[in-house]
């Protein structure tokens, strides 16, 4: 038996189903752009491309008497004027930032391959090439402005002219074009130049947008500032994210660690030590979070200098004490003299280093060494504890991210970016810092040069 949903008729039935749909989809595509914004602000900078041409108009060929082909002149006359404005700096500032209005304005800019105004720059010129290429944006706009401008005009008059002939009038010429004779079908006609202009509009319009990318985008130099800007932004963030980690990391260890020794000792004195210890991280971690998201939303109310640096390591040691660990510490050479950066990542690292032993150790002995080198200036941080069981090396089946080390019966399992934060933020300030086992015990050793040069902010 034959199947009937492969039979000619029903492949044709198919057919003529389909052509509707196909016909009707065609149709939108076609008047999509009509229905946007974009087009229309698009079609103003072509025409506003014509205006030094008006004004020249008005001195050269003049109001009255003029013949066509005088005309002629109205696009080439501008075009020495419009060079030499075009080397003033300022003029690509000011030509693109109304090429980013009008030829991608708001979420028409991400409109095709992504967000186009970031591709047209608007800054004034930085050398010789940037100045060309605005003197050639120049000379094309005008151009184009001229013929946009023509066509805008004309071509609404030829349907004019169709409707005046299909009702029986006698039409003016358009473009040099004389329409005799007077025909109904005239009407049905009229339509088309509106849609030609509208067709020329939408293409013109793409065309310029795709010039304005080229010749009025940013240059090498201007790419490469880009991305050294957002370069620095993210290390800025992976900053903030490695402080925002070591400091609610540091306070949430040590209230676990004085909860657990509250409960253990069961006294009323020690809990309220207990309580005090961790009301203090507390108060202090909500500072350093509350600077952080400031950061973050570019508040700028408060500078890298207003980080706490190594003058106010007292205070980890008074922490990392009140959490039960016999801490001997000795600071030696002069902290207020280290440079600012130095002296804030030492902070940072000291505070990561008494919270991963404190995680990973519990409240143990502490040994730790802070001492400005007196011939170099060089920072050096030496923190020891005993290690809690096995003594495996950062390879070892251990955590390698803790510096308490490995294995301990401390407050939780780490996720190993404590040593590496320490080694990146060693490795900026072009450091170093070693962590494992040593002589018995687990050691973190770290060594910061005073001689880096800060980034700009910095201090």
């Amino acid at each position: 038996m034959a199947d009937v949903s492969t039979s000619p008729a029903a492949q044709a039935l198919r057919i003529r189903r389909a052509l509707p749909r196909a016909a009707a989809s065609a149709a939108r595509a076609a008047l999509a752009p009509l229905a946007r914004a974009v087009t229309y602000t698009r079609w103003l900078h072509l025409l506003t491309g014509a205006v030094v041409a008006a004004v020249c108009g008005l001195v050269y060929p003049g109001l009255f008497g003029v013949r066509p082909v005088q005309l002629l002149w109205l696009p080439v006359l501008p075009v020495a004027p419009l060079v030499a404005v075009a080397m003033v700096p300022a003029t690509r500032l000011a030509e693109g930032l109304q090429a980013r209005l009008l030829l991608a304005p708001g979420e028409h800019a991400r409109h095709g391959r992504g967000d186009l105004a970031p591709r047209i720059a608007a800054a004034p010129s930085a050398s010789r090439g940037d100045r060309a290429r605005t003197a050639l944006w120049l000379v094309l706009r005008l151009e184009a402005g001229c013929l946009m401008t023509l066509l805008s005009v004309q071509l609404p008059g030829l349907t004019g002219a169709l409707v005046t002939a299909a009702a029986g009038g006698t039409p003016t010429p358009v473009l040099g074009v004389r329409i005799t004779g007077h025909h109904g079908w005239y009407a049905l006609l009229a339509p088309l130049p509106l849609a030609a202009l509208m067709a020329l509009v939408v293409a013109a319009g793409n065309l310029m947008t795709a010039a304005a990318t080229r010749l009025l985008g940013p240059s090498a130099a201007e790419r490469l500032a880009a991305l050294e800007e957002r370069t620095e932004r993210l290390l800025e963030h992976n900053r903030l994210a490695r402080e925002l980690h070591d400091s609610i990391g540091h306070a949430l260890t040590v209230a676990v660690v004085q909860a657990g020794a509250a409960r253990a000792a069961g006294t009323r004195e020690f809990t309220d030590r207990a309580l005090a210890a961790i009301e203090e991280t507390g108060r202090h971690a909500l500072e350093d979070l509350e600077r952080v998201l400031r950061l973050l939303r570019e508040d700028g109310a408060r500078g890298p200098a207003d980080r706490p640096g190594l003058a106010e390591a007292e205070r980890l040691l008074e922490s990392a004490r009140a959490a039960g660990s016999a801490l001997d510490a000795r600071v030696t050479g002069p902290l207020e003299e280290l440079p600012g950066p130095v002296s804030r990542e030492g902070y940072r690292i000291l505070q990561e280093a008494l919270t991963n032993v404190l995680r990973h150790a519990g409240p143990v002995p502490v040994a730790v060494r802070v001492a400005v080198a007196p011939d170099t200036g060089a920072l050096r941080l030496d923190v020891r504890n005993p290690l809690p069981g096995r003594a495996d090396g950062p390879d070892g089946p251990s955590d390698p991210g803790s510096s308490g080390g490995p294995d301990g019966p401390g407050v939780g399992a780490g996720r190993g970016t404590g040593l590496r934060g320490i080694r990146e933020r060693a490795a900026l300030l072009g450091g170093e810092a070693e962590a494992g086992p040593y002589e018995g015990e687990w050691r973190l050793r770290v060594t910061l040069p005073p001689n880096r040069p800060a980034r700009a902010g910095d201090r």
